[in-house]
């Protein structure tokens, strides 16, 4: 016997008391849940984005559209950035105020080159304001996954208001299911035992975050 039939026969038994249920899954599992904690505005659900994203030790940055080129090249250069990972969706225009080589994003990159890369610039599917949660999908402005985890400086840039969504539901309700979903709350991070926080393990240790509006902020 393998360790999957093993497995699976303990659950066999373990479930053998459970009345069956021929419903649906949709209609057997409760969806009586709040969808949203308590009512806001548009403007106050990306503050509350921008908050929780910064309570996260994500770096935030607000700017109209026609500013978003020069915020991106004033943060690679600050950042000290000489190469760039960019997916092949990228608007080109989001680079254009920078002096960077552009690296693609290929399907043969290995992670020693990606580890030698100053910076990555994405976009996102959506954002989730109460959590202070990215969502990446594989779009091809966001590219493979692998380039938002090797890379050390992660900038994401979410279009507000139109990308920016309330609660987990609300984002379930919009994301595909079949896409490579990464689910991104602040920099890199982990904890030990002792509780001492380090961050860049398990991806980049610096994540910089642009809510862009079509409006400047006030």
């Amino acid at each position: 016997m393998s360790s999957r039939d093993r497995i699976l026969g303990r659950v066999r038994r373990a479930l053998a008391d459970v009345t069956p249920d021929e419903r649906p899954y949709e209609e057997a599992v409760a969806r009586d849940y709040l969808r949203e904690h308590g009512e806001r505005s548009v403007a106050e659900t990306v503050d509350l984005l921008a908050e929780n994203l910064a309570d996260y030790r994500a770096i935030v940055h607000r700017c109209a559209a026609g500013e978003l080129a020069a915020l991106i090249g004033r943060l690679l250069a600050e950042r000290g950035s000489k190469t760039v990972v960019v997916p092949a969706g990228l608007e080109t225009e989001w680079l254009s105020g920078a002096e960077v080589e552009r690296i693609a994003d290929l399907a043969d990159s290995t992670p020693h080159e990606l580890d030698r890369v100053g910076s990555v610039v994405t976009a996102c599917a959506l954002a989730v304001a109460e959590t202070g949660t990215i969502v990446l999908d594989g779009s091809p402005d966001q590219g493979r996954r692998r380039i938002t985890l090797v890379p050390d400086h992660h900038i994401c840039v979410i279009r507000v208001p139109d990308q920016v969504v309330s609660s987990v539901p609300q984002a379930l309700e919009r994301l595909d299911p079949a896409r490579p979903l990464t689910w991104i709350s602040g920099p890199s991070a982990t904890s030990d035992i002792e509780l001492d926080r380090v961050e860049g393990v398990h991806g980049p240790r610096t994540l910089e975050v642009v809510l862009v509006s079509e409006v400047a902020e006030p």
